[in-house]
């Protein structure tokens, strides 16, 4: 029983830190170019939305993430239309949008499905294990594929960043801007970019969490996800590989909590519910003290 637990606890850990790699390296393209995107929830909600209303009327998850990336896309130009070009509050414009798009998603929701009796659904994506015949390693490793995609993106994301000449462009308008137009690079069209790329991968997020979790959309699909996204970003130093840990550290204490309801443990419910956040909150006190945020972050460009 103690080897079931444990496994178990493992292949959840897994699955609930996969929406948040998605949206913490959406959220590291976006601050290391300098601009904070408090518009995360709004657009991982779009992203669950889109991507569950495209595969239930296409029949194909594919075309259905598809669709949501491509939402996300859009929300990423709209951030980068109000934030980089036009210079409003970042704030303000990210807490805004997040209300629109949750708004948009439930209004939309209700124009296709109505208010039905027995919420619509679909078929998730498929479950795969590259150690099937394996004992323990088999049900831990039985993921989606999205999930593989997400840890794989770790070390694509770290290289593209540090690597690149295109991650240089990005870490460089976000620490100094200035420095960065004299020396010919397009601020605004990098920092647009960079929103375009956030955007998708946080639409990726929610999509994840309706087409291959939950197979249904509700209200609270997203959960917080997004502000634990922002959370995760200073525990990660803005570095990718910090986002790795993050994620499996808040999604460990998730799966925990999940899985010490089901022992039926004599636990407040209210109690287990707020460990995760409990622990990131602890875990972002103690390592945020040494961090340091990209210096034109929150810091609209404009050419003199």
């Amino acid at each position: 029983m103690e080897n079931i637990f444990i496994v178990g606890l493992l292949a959840a850990t897994l699955r609930v830190a996969t929406p948040l790699i998605f949206g913490t390296l959406g959220e590291l393209f976006s601050e290391r170019s300098g601009v904070l995107n408090l518009g995360i929830e709004g657009t991982m909600f779009l992203g669950a939305f889109v991507g569950f209303v495209g595969a239930k009327t296409t029949g194909s998850l594919w075309l259905g993430l598809g669709m949501a990336i491509l939402a996300g896309v859009i929300a990423g130009l709209v951030m980068s239309l109000l934030t980089v070009r036009l210079g409003v509050n970042q704030h303000v414009t990210g807490l805004g949008l997040t209300l629109l798009w949750t708004a948009v998603s439930l209004f939309g929701f209700r124009l296709i499905f109505g208010e039905p009796s027995v919420m619509p659904s679909i078929d998730t994506f498929p479950t795969i294990s590259p150690f099937t015949n394996v004992p323990y390693l088999g049900p831990i490793f039985e993921q989606r594929l999205l999930t593989y995609i997400a840890f794989a993106l770790i070390p694509i994301v770290g290289w593209v960043i540090n690597r690149t000449r295109f991650g240089l462009s990005i870490r460089a308008v976000g620490e100094n801007p200035e420095a960065a137009d004299a020396a010919g690079l397009n601020v605004l069209w990098i920092r647009t970019q960079s929103q375009m790329i956030a955007g998708a991968l946080m639409a990726v997020a929610g999509a994840f969490l309706s087409e291959a979790m939950l197979g249904a959309m509700s209200f609270g699909i997203i959960s917080g996800r997004g502000w634990v996204c922002i959370a995760l970003i200073i525990f990660a130093n803005w570095k990718a590989v910090g986002v790795l840990w993050g994620s499996l550290l808040f999604g460990g204490f998730f799966a925990l909590q999940l899985a010490l309801q089901a022992t039926g443990l004599k636990l407040p419910y209210e109690l287990l519910l707020t460990l995760p956040y409990i622990v990131t909150i602890l875990a972002l006190t103690i390592a945020g003290r040494n961090v340091s945020a990209p210096s034109a972050m929150l810091k609209p460009y404009k050419r003199e």
